[in-house]
């Protein structure tokens, strides 16, 4: 490349803050509330934990209907 590496870098930093805004700092925030709302409920036992198993078949499972659904439209 035709830019050293510490050029190279500050250029990425501003191409970051080019598409950086307000609603990414505010999703950021609520997406850590959720997280330590979640990893309270797991210490103190109330959460409803299922195994990775599960997990992946759900996930696969609603990939699927989407799909499904998608076709028929």
């Amino acid at each position: 490349m035709a830019l050293s590496p510490e050029e190279r870098g500050n250029l990425g930093e501003e191409l970051l803050d080019s598409v950086e805004s307000d609603e990414t700092i505010e999703w950021d925030h609520e997406y850590a509330a959720e997280i330590q709302r979640r990893v309270a409920e797991v210490r103190a036992g109330t959460a409803q934990m299922v195994s990775a198993e599960e997990a992946i078949a759900a996930a696969r499972e609603a990939v699927n209907d989407v799909r499904r659904t998608s076709q028929r439209s």
